[in-house]
């Protein structure tokens, strides 16, 4: 049995091509330029950070670089939010991508959380 170990930078470089993906959904409209350069900014960021958190200098780095990227996962979740409560666009797309941020809040809160305990120790 052949299996693929779970890796989150995967799922964040997924995640990132989610809302690259929303954001070519949304209207040429101002508000649909804001939210599309808000997303991708925010959608795209927990992976380069997470990426950088691999390479820390220490556990206190570490946990700073994580807390980035989970604050940039939140502003995500609030743009997608916007999207689907407007509604400015009707795909399903939009719902999937709000269930992997809130998905993946969850890890990053407890990857933290770990950490934190760890580094107390």
């Amino acid at each position: 049995m052949n299996q693929r170990k779970y890796d989150l930078e995967d799922r964040l470089v997924a995640f990132a091509c989610m809302c690259l993906d929303v954001c070519e959904l949304l209207p040429s409209s101002r508000y649909g330029q804001n939210l599309e350069y808000q997303l991708s900014k925010s959608g795209t960021a927990p992976a380069l950070l997470y990426g950088e958190a691999q390479a820390a200098e220490s556990r206190a780095d570490f946990i700073h670089k994580m807390r980035i990227a989970l604050k940039e996962l939140r502003e995500s979740r609030v743009n997608l939010r916007i999207i689907l409560e407007k509604p400015i666009i009707n795909a399903d797309h939009v719902q999937d991508t709000f269930t992997e941020v809130n998905e993946l809040i969850a890890i990053f809160t407890s990857s933290i959380e770990t950490a934190k305990r760890n580094f107390n120790k």
